[in-house]
């Protein structure tokens, strides 16, 4: 999911330096929202890895 975010941030990116308003604004959009998610779930992961892991250790 990262890397389709990097690849819309890209695209936006290429978008903004030939003047492509619209497509630009889509892109970057696109990029935030697959970033939340990616960041979302990357903390919920490890929240849920170091409890676990707790669990295991004691």
């Amino acid at each position: 999911m990262l890397k389709w975010a990097f690849i819309f941030l890209l695209i936006a990116i290429v978008a903004g330096i030939f003047g492509f308003g619209g497509v630009e604004e889509a892109a970057a959009t696109i990029a935030q929202w697959l970033f939340g998610i990616f960041l979302v779930l990357f903390i919920g992961a490890l929240v849920i890895g170091l409890m676990l892991g707790a669990k295991l250790m004691s």
